[in-house]
């Protein structure tokens, strides 16, 4: 399975070699995005195309583990409680700016709005969202007639409205 990228990913080698340090600078601040098929083999590839990114980026440790379990969680929702989007896909979209690392899962919506669970001993599943939130800065959802984005901002707080 091959992520579709709406913006073209540049390795580390390129961006070693695109220029001044300004340019980089900027590079280090532009967002990614990609698109994976809606099923569960897509959860390890979003994971390894973000750490990557972020690991060329020179983003935190904590952050980027952070990252990486926060992104699993949501686009594992996604694929159990969401549609996927009409062409069949999940899109995930990340920026990174002064070390904030903000991620956004869109799907094509269900009909609840996402929300932690209430804490049970004995559940064997709906901790996700728990964890999203004691790892997230802030998080939130944003819905539209398309279908919904659960975002999350880590190392730092994001420019939206926490939910």
């Amino acid at each position: 399975m091959t992520a579709h990228s709406e913006r073209p990913v540049r390795t580390a080698a390129a961006r070693r070699t695109s220029g001044t340090s300004n340019q980089a600078g900027r590079l280090r601040d532009t967002a990614r995005t990609i698109r994976v098929p809606w099923n569960a083999s897509s959860v390890a590839q979003v994971r390894r195309s973000l750490v990557e990114d972020l690991e060329e980026r020179d983003v935190s440790t904590t952050v980027i583990d952070e990252a990486e379990i926060v992104t699993s969680e949501l686009v594992s929702n996604a694929i159990r409680h969401a549609t996927p989007l009409t062409d069949g896909m999940l899109r995930i979209h990340w920026k990174v700016k002064s070390g904030v690392v903000e991620v956004e899962v869109t799907d094509g919506g269900s009909e609840t709005t996402p929300r932690p669970a209430p804490r049970t001993i004995w559940a064997s599943s709906g901790r996700g969202l728990r964890i999203v939130r004691s790892l997230a800065h802030e998080w939130g959802v944003t819905e539209d007639r398309n279908g919904s984005t659960v975002w999350a901002s880590l190392g730092g707080p994001s420019r939206r409205r926490s939910h």
